[in-house]
């Protein structure tokens, strides 16, 4: 729809129906790059130099590497707080002796990280756009693939949301137990903050993060550092009067035992993959600085796991129900005093922060589907503040309908988690498998397909022990997120093929053009509006819709002398109506111009009020949005809206 200003203002670049993409930035409705871009990368195709290189004015609003650090791997981070706990807990079923495996289990799970934090570095390498495990997938393996690992991180940020929200307040609501009737509408206020701080930008978000990151990581490296000087744990107090959680009835230590605890382990590592979906959202050099905060989230958090599961063997720890592991590893280093609570405090507050990693990922990768014509265009988009602004908020509503469908409570949404990211993980490891066999690369290959092998069985094994628990829907919404993604490219492809993109249209041609205008009276409004008219038609009708009521009859008569009166020059054509609608005995009469006069470019030109105050608005009857309806819908009349502005008065 074009908007006609009474003031003389240029009009914005034409931007083609229904699709909502930008023309000087891309092909209409496809997402299709311009000529400045390498089709399929997004890299530019002429690189500048240094001496000519214009600076990006939007530098300020992206991240540094240690910002990139904060804001993109709380999820990581915080997952110490429950990863050891998870391989713990499956462990237990052996009894005393099975908890003896819990440092082999992590060093395997270590090395793994160490895998895909290489994997990954690549990964931000090759494609510095973005996009981590789709990007990967896309190009090696398939769109197919792409799409699924797409959906796959998709599910995974959404979940990672509602998770973290929920075990963050779940901690806080175990040390206040007052508050945990009103769990609910904590997460919702908890998600309302994260959302308000992202709407600012990332780095104002990175900023907010990196006071509460660096004290959870300094209390968990002290805890490690003081632990291993200790020969005993200094106290017990936190387990103490609960009961054990060890299995009455041990099980053997079994092939299936270990691979249970190692794919339940494995939840630690997500969040790996999101430095290398954000590329774009680090300042330059892109790459090199995505790179270093992937190696330091790999350090730091592969220090953290290892040194938690060290002083698990060393204290001989026993898990037992209502107290976290981390609270009796916290206990046994530091002693039950302020320390604790310190420790404490942190793991809720990364806990409940830890969702900012979604918004971070999440919106980055919606803006390339949108580029890639997988999801609306919409979400391409980006605010002054380098923001997915769409993106941010569709995450916040999908987390917060998540919220509401589990009740606040943690333990629905678990057996949900985690599936996704270990998708992502071996599509992305498969994917840099064929990548480096093409560059003849063989021990690099050999290296990432290890990976692939490793996430693929730790995804597997989820998969199957949680199925039952819920992990089925997970199942079932991949599919259905693919075919979502397919069914927006169709429609964008449909689109693009109606507009001819691609091929050189014709020459343009002039053609006889109408313009009409609906009044219902006289007014400066209504002479605004035929000044507009005669300025852009060969042709100018004014039309008046009535009704056969004595009312209407006598105002169509009095308009009808008062036009004759004004005598403008241009016709009055007055249209009855059975009904009181307006918008379509208009789109009707535009109808039998077409039929009558084929060849015509119609336009109709709708004169609107626009108040001074917003709340005026309110006192509008809303007959030019109705009629604009109308005729949008009914025929391919353009449609223009001419804006009176009403001045302002004290």
């Amino acid at each position: 729809m074009t908007t006609v200003s009474r003031r003389g203002d240029a009009p914005a670049p034409a931007v083609p129906p229904g699709t909502g993409a930008p023309a000087p930035a891309e092909a209409p409705g496809t997402g299709a790059p311009t000529l400045a871009e390498t089709p399929g990368t997004g890299a530019p195709a002429h690189a500048e130099t240094p001496a000519t290189r214009v600076p990006d004015p939007g530098e300020r609003h992206r991240l540094t590497a240690v910002q990139g650090l904060a804001a993109l791997s709380l999820d990581a981070m915080a997952s110490v707080a429950y990863g050891p706990e998870a391989i713990v807990l499956v462990l237990a079923a052996a009894g005393g002796h099975g908890l003896g495996f819990t440092l082999p289990v992590t060093l395997a799970i270590a090395a793994l990280l160490a895998v895909l934090v290489a994997s990954y570095r690549q990964v931000v390498a090759a494609f510095p756009d973005g996009g981590g495990s789709y990007a990967a997938a896309k190009t090696h393996l398939g769109r197919r693939a792409g799409l699924v690992a797409a959906a796959s991180l998709v599910l995974d940020y959404v979940l990672n949301v509602a998770v973290a929200v929920t075990a963050g307040v779940a901690a806080l609501t175990s040390a206040f137990p007052e508050l945990y009737g009103d769990r609910l509408w904590l997460c919702l206020g908890v998600l309302l903050v994260v959302t308000g701080v992202n709407l600012r930008g990332i780095v104002d978000s990175a900023r907010v993060f990196i006071a509460p990151t660096a004290v959870f990581v300094g209390a968990i490296l002290t805890l490690v550092a003081v632990g291993l000087l200790r020969a005993a744990p200094v106290s017990t107090e936190a387990s103490a009067g609960h009961a054990s959680a060890l299995a009455d009835n041990a099980t053997t230590v079994g092939a299936l035992l270990l691979l249970k605890a190692f794919a339940s382990g494995c939840s630690a590592l997500t969040g790996v993959e999101a430095i290398a979906n954000a590329v774009p959202s680090f300042r330059a050099p892109r790459v090199k600085r995505a790179q270093h905060a992937e190696v330091a989230l790999g350090a730091l958090l592969g220090v953290m796991l290892i040194g938690l599961s060290v002083l698990i063997s060393r204290f001989g720890l026993r898990p037992v129900e209502g107290v976290t592991v981390l609270a009796q590893l916290t206990d046994a280093s530091l002693g039950h005093n302020w320390a604790f609570y310190v420790v404490q405090f942190a793991t809720t507050i990364l806990l409940a922060l830890s969702a900012n990693t979604s918004f971070g990922g999440l919106p980055v990768l919606m803006g390339l589907l949108a580029r890639d014509n997988y999801l609306p265009h919409v979400f391409a988009l980006k605010a002054d503040r380098q923001v997915h602004r769409h993106g941010v908020l569709a995450l916040a509503v999908a987390g917060a309908a998540l919220l509401l469908f589990s009740g606040g409570d943690t333990n629905t949404l678990v057996p949900l988690f985690a599936i996704g990211v270990f998708v992502g993980f071996t599509l992305c490891q498969t994917g840099m498998v064929v990548h480096w066999r093409a560059a003849g690369r063989p021990a690099k290959a050999l290296l990432n397909g290890f990976g692939a092998a490793l996430t693929g069985v730790a995804a597997l094994v989820v998969t199957a022990t949680k199925f039952t628990e819920g992990a089925w829907l997970i199942v079932l919404a991949l599919p259905a997120i693919v075919l979502v993604f397919e069914v927006v490219h169709r429609a964008y492809r449909r689109i693009g093929e109606d507009l001819g993109l691609g091929r050189v249209p014709g020459p343009p041609r002039r053609d006889h053009s109408l313009v009409i205008v609906p009044v219902s009276g006289l007014s400066r409004l209504t002479c605004e509006a035929l000044n507009a008219a005669v300025s852009l038609g060969d042709e100018v009708r004014a039309v008046t819709v009535s009704h056969d009521d004595p009312d209407d009859r006598r105002a169509a008569e009095d308009l009808r002398r008062d036009w004759e009166l004004w005598n403008p020059g241009v016709d009055l054509v007055e249209l009855m109506s059975p009904t009181r609608t307006v918008g379509r005995p208009v789109a009707a009469y535009v109808q039998r111009v077409y039929r009558y006069h084929p060849g015509t470019r119609v336009t109709v030109l709708i004169p609107e009020v626009e108040p001074a105050h917003v709340w005026e608005r309110l006192l509008q009857n809303q007959r030019g949005v109705v009629l604009a309806h109308a005729v949008r819908r009914e025929t391919d009349a353009v449609i223009c809206r001419l804006r009176f502005r009403v001045a302002a008065r004290r």
